[in-house]
């Protein structure tokens, strides 16, 4: 798998996983209040950005450890 690659699929990977953290984990870590403010924002904005760091590190260790088993074998 060439890097390019490997960045694409590292990309929709991250995606995916971002999608699936927020949508599992952010309505239980956010509760929604009836006006919202900028503490709010700024709460949602902190949450969603850490979980696209932590989906792009998780999805670039997977691609790594699949392109290292097979350049193993």
């Amino acid at each position: 798998m060439n890097d390019e690659m490997q960045k694409r699929v590292i990309s929709i990977l991250s995606t995916g996983i971002a999608y699936v953290l927020a949508s599992q984990l952010a309505d239980r870590l956010i509760q929604e209040p009836e006006i919202r403010g900028v503490r709010d924002d700024v709460k949602e904005a902190v949450l969603q950005a850490g979980f696209s760091l932590a989906s792009t590190i998780i999805a670039s260790l997977i691609i790594r450890r699949v392109v290292s088993s097979r350049w193993s074998s």
